[in-house]
Formats: C-alpha cells, structure tokens, sequence
C-alpha cells in the first residue's frame, strides 16, 4: 500500500514538471530525487503522536509541548508557566495593567487584541454562532453552547450546599450568595446590597428618578419592563391566569393567589 501511494506521488511530481512545454523535462533520476527530498520534508514536519502537519520545524518543536507538557516559560509574578513567549507577553499584561488594544468606537481597553475582537462585535451586531433549535445568535461559541444547555434540558452546576442544578456557571455563582449571605453589589447612596449588578442598577433608578420603560397607549412609565407588561395588560384586557377551582374564571397575576387563597379557607 505504501508502495502504491510513493508511486502516485512520483507520478503527480514527473507530471508536474511535463506541464509546460517549453522547460527541458526532469530525468527519471532527477525527479526521485526532488520527490524523495519534499517526502522527507513532509515527514520531518508531522507529529509522530497526532499526525498533525507543521510547515516548519520550529512549528513542530511548539506543537510537541502539548503532548509532553513541557511549559519553559514561567511569570515571576505568580508562577503560571506557558508553551510560548508569546503566550507569557500576554499574560503580563495582567499584573502591569496595560491594556495596548482600544476601541475606536468607545474608547475601552483591553490586554489582549483577541479580547478587541471580540468586543467589536457589540458595535457591529455581529452575532456568527446560531443555535439550529431556535435560530438564536450569539457573539462567542462558548455563549452558545451553554444556551443549548436550556434546549437539552442539561445542569451541569450544582449547589454542594442544597443540590439545586443550574446550567451556567454564573447561575450557580449567584446562588450560591443565598448561603454564603454575600451581597458584592452595594448602592452608593443607600448602602442597600444585591447579589447581581442587574439587580443593583434597577434599584438606583429609584434615586436617579429614571423610568426608562413608557407605555405607548396612556403614557405611564415604570422602572421595569415586567412592570410595563404587566400594566399593558390593563389595555388588552388580557388575564393570563385561571383559576384551578372555578371553571372558565380568569383573572391578573395578582388577583388569582387571593381567589385561590379564599376558596381554600372556605
């Protein structure tokens, strides 16, 4: 088999020196030479653990520290080693603070030009990862996989404390704050302290007065968008809610636990 593939190869390159007319053709001799010359070339450059193709040796001297797990290049800051120079430049920047890489459209810094890349994509709408399930688009391959997490009904994240399961990491993190009694996120003008910084900027509009969210038929703004759909309601007569115990009876979220309470005392 090795045979027949050595002979294809020495025929594609007798071949490739036969297309142009004008050139004085390779002896037989001439072009074995050149065949064997580029096969052990080819074979000097591929990985002997992975059959993984480099173009030069240096590339495969690189490529080998991932399987012998070699990393000569260690920070004096923390002990982190890495493969590569490179790689130990740009963890620097983490104990220097320098952020070389900024946006040319807000201004925001980064250490890391990958970094800037990524961030682009918020002034461009570029969103290239989709999901097939629900043609949702995300900026990052790792976003999207955990959203599939939702379609496949996957918790990979669970609570050591009550066994709760979540599918991202940054769930459980924020749970795990309900145990812990940590509030990292505190208003600066009533000392009042949230586990989420989402949480924490809808509380300070209650001190800046801002009521981003209007309602395009009467008028009346809210704080929050759940509060502006909830009073749309009001507008569409909409009662998303039935009653377990009355047949064919509706009512708003806030009315049908007080029918329901009332109707148990009984």
């Amino acid at each position: 088999m090795e045979e027949s593939e050595k002979s294809e190869e020495l025929s594609e390159v007798e071949e490739k020196h036969h297309d142009t007319p004008e050139e004085k053709p390779l002896s037989r001799s001439k072009t074995k030479k050149t065949f064997l010359k580029k096969r052990r070339a080819k074979k000097s450059t591929t990985c002997t653990q992975c059959e993984k193709s480099c173009t030069t040796k240096q590339c495969l001297k690189l490529h080998m520290r991932v399987h012998t797990g070699e990393k000569p290049f260690t920070c004096d800051q923390c002990g982190r080693s890495f493969t590569q120079k490179v790689h130990l430049d740009v963890h620097m920047t983490v104990h220097t603070g320098e952020k070389p890489h900024t946006c040319d459209q807000c201004g925001t810094s980064f250490s890391q030009s990958s970094t800037l890349k990524e961030h682009m994509k918020i002034h461009t709408g570029e969103k290239p990862f989709t999901c097939h399930q629900c043609g949702k688009s995300f900026r990052q391959s790792s976003i999207l996989k955990e959203h599939m997490r939702i379609h496949t009904g996957a918790r990979l994240f669970t609570c050591d404390q009550c066994g709760k399961s979540f599918s991202q990491s940054s769930y459980l993190k924020a749970h795990m704050m309900i145990h812990t009694g940590e509030r990292p996120f505190t208003c600066d003008q009533c000392g009042k302290g949230y586990t989420r910084s989402q949480h924490l900027k809808e509380h300070m509009m209650i001190h800046t007065g801002v009521r981003p969210f209007t309602c395009h038929q009467c008028g009346k703004t809210f704080l929050l968008e759940s509060a502006l759909k909830k009073h749309l309601r009001v507008h569409t007569k909409e009662k998303p809610h039935s009653c377990s115990l009355c047949v064919g009876r509706v009512f708003h979220c806030c009315n049908i636990y007080m029918r329901i309470r009332k109707l148990t005392l009984v």
